[in-house]
């Protein structure tokens, strides 16, 4: 019964991420990237510090800390590279693009037990990279939008995320886990957006509202969902069900922005969404990895 409340909480998360994708990109007309991150990550740090209050707060533990902040610093430049490359690449390319987290979860799970890929896990890298190339190449040059760049090293970051979230989130509280790696992305955005950017924001609805659909919603609430989650969803299910978020985030552009996807590019995003299946599904089934 934790296994279906859990892996139904990941399908709610990737529904709101899915839906955030147009509401961040509107923001950063008004909101430079960096500094959109640290108010998103500081709102959301702010929102989940009640965890560690009350008669059943977590106990301190600085193994768990230390984990948190390597789980938070993998967060933070997975959402670094994806708020960059979002406003170079549009919303529907850069959830197919992020996507590839789910193909890449299984790969870096087997790096870090020292497990040979499966062949199914290789033919679904080799058709989701064909997808990938047919989505960013420009016909014409052969070149590459730094954008959807950006957004395929986001994809790294976010498989990072997963895997070692995975490894710590059955052995150590999930709310303390929460509250450090989101104050982790949180520190990392605050120390940065000075140095890496001119910073400037506009109050206009369209910023405000992001920062608090991001903070609140897509980050506080979230992120501690996944952190109980993962307790019972193996790392290898997270990436099968977030393999969803760019579905929803195409559906969302579309209805609010009217933004969609050529048809090149909705081939290689098929290609895409075929390689996570052949990952996640397995159909030359040999092992499971451990998870």
């Amino acid at each position: 019964m934790n296994r279906r409340w859990a892996e139904a909480a990941l399908v709610w998360n990737t529904m709101v991420w899915g839906a955030t994708f147009v509401v961040v990109k509107r923001a950063l007309a008004d909101v430079s990237p960096t500094l959109f991150l640290a108010l998103r990550f500081s709102l959301a740090t702010v929102a989940l510090l009640p965890l560690l209050a009350g008669r059943r707060r977590p106990r301190w533990d600085w193994r768990t800390a230390g984990a948190g902040a390597l789980v938070g610093t993998c967060l933070f430049f997975g959402y670094l590279t994806q708020t960059l490359g979002l406003r170079l690449t549009s919303a529907p390319k850069s959830a197919f693009i992020t996507g590839l987290q789910s193909v890449l979860v299984p790969l870096l799970a087997a790096l870090v037990y020292k497990n040979r890929p499966q062949v199914s896990e290789v033919v679904g890298l080799v058709v989701a990279t064909a997808g990938l190339l047919l989505m960013t190449l420009d016909g014409d040059t052969g070149a590459v939008n730094p954008g959807d760049l950006l957004t395929l090293l986001c994809a790294v970051g976010f498989a990072a995320h997963i895997v070692v979230l995975g490894h710590f989130a059955e052995r150590m509280s999930f709310e303390l886990l929460s509250v450090t790696q989101v104050g982790t992305a949180a520190a990392w955005s605050l120390a940065l957006f000075r140095s890496v950017e001119t910073p400037r924001i506009e109050w206009r609805p369209a910023a405000i509202g992001a920062i608090l659909i991001t903070g609140l919603l897509a980050t506080a609430l979230a992120f501690t969902i996944q952190a109980w989650a993962q307790r019972y969803a193996t790392s290898t299910r997270t990436g099968l069900i977030y393999m969803l978020e760019p579905v929803f985030a195409w559906i969302t552009s579309f209805l609010l922005a009217g933004e969609g996807l050529s048809q090149r590019a909705a081939a290689g995003a098929a290609l895409i969404l075929g390689g996570v299946v052949l990952v996640e599904v397995k159909p030359w089934h040999q092992r499971q990895h451990p998870s």
